[in-house]
């Protein structure tokens, strides 16, 4: 059970990031420095985690560059395209639209992979669709929703859904959780600061400062359940964000999310598949 409820707890951080970023941006337009003043405190925290593991005598950096390679696709390309999809979006619907990298990550783990299906896992990512559906068809959009930004969204959800495999690939190694995740957050710290053409400013390193420790803290523990679950677990109870990024966008961002009856239910749904997915993982001791 232990990589269900570290893949919750990434799942919490992360919806709580999406808000905590939309805010930031409203605070401080600039979606290409705001991708980059996000990334830097999460880089931040996961080398505080990994000084930790060095400490118990876990630190190892020989196949460290590998990770390097996933940093280029999540957060180095995802973490861009999912700022740019909360701009133009809005928290919750961006949130939602992420949701279904489980799908993604799933066909690529049976395919690819060789991980075993059961029918928990089957309902569950149909559940997940079915939610990206009720998100897809929704009526009444705010009136600040731009439609490329679920395109946006769609981009990031192909990134994180192929940097979840290949992580979990490489999570046999000899690398710590913690060290993994610095190193990918290394490689996305440096493409941000390319994409944002310099170091962004104090303000904005401030302002960003809650998204990106909640970035940071969802990245260690989303190493951790990868290298302790697979992938077919662990995606799926990840998309339980999608369920905090609209409560909280409903909490904190009503007046402008717009939150209706259809996005909760397509959050509610996901959340239902990410459910199925936890018990099938007792059920089936993976």
């Amino acid at each position: 059970m232990l990589p269900v409820a570290l893949a919750l707890g990434s799942a919490a951080l992360f919806g709580a990031m999406t808000v905590a970023l939309r805010i930031a941006l409203v605070r401080i337009p600039g979606a290409e420095a705001g991708a980059a003043a996000t990334v830097l405190p999460g880089l931040s925290v996961c080398l505080v985690a990994a000084a930790v593991e060095g400490a118990r005598g876990d630190f190892d950096l020989s196949g460290a560059w590998a990770f390097a390679l996933a940093g280029i696709l999540a957060p180095g390309g995802s973490q861009i395209l999912f700022t740019l999809a909360i701009r133009d979006a809005g928290a919750s619907r961006a949130s939602v639209a992420v949701g279904a990298a489980p799908l993604v990550s799933v066909a690529i783990a049976l395919t690819l992979l060789g991980e075993p299906p059961h029918p928990e896992l089957i309902a569950g990512a149909a559940l997940i669709v079915a939610g990206g559906l009720a998100l897809a068809l929704e009526r009444t959009p705010p009136q600040h929703l731009r439609r490329v930004g679920l395109v946006y969204a769609v981009g990031a959800t192909v990134l994180f859904a192929s940097r979840d495999n290949l992580v979990r690939h490489l999570s046999s190694g000899d690398v710590p959780p913690a060290t993994a995740a610095a190193t990918t957050l290394l490689t996305g710290a440096v493409i941000g600061l390319l994409f944002a053409r310099g170091f962004p400013s104090r303000t904005r390193l401030v302002t960003f400062a809650p998204a990106g420790l909640c970035f940071g803290l969802s990245y260690v523990f989303l190493f951790e359940a990868f290298f302790h679950g697979r992938v077919t677990v662990v995606a799926p109870l990840v998309a339980t964000e999608s369920l905090w990024g609209v409560g909280l966008s409903a909490l904190l961002l009503r007046q402008t999310e717009l939150v209706g009856k259809r996005l909760v239910l397509g959050a509610l749904l996901i959340v239902a598949g990410g459910v199925l997915i936890g018990i099938g993982a007792e059920k089936y001791m993976l």
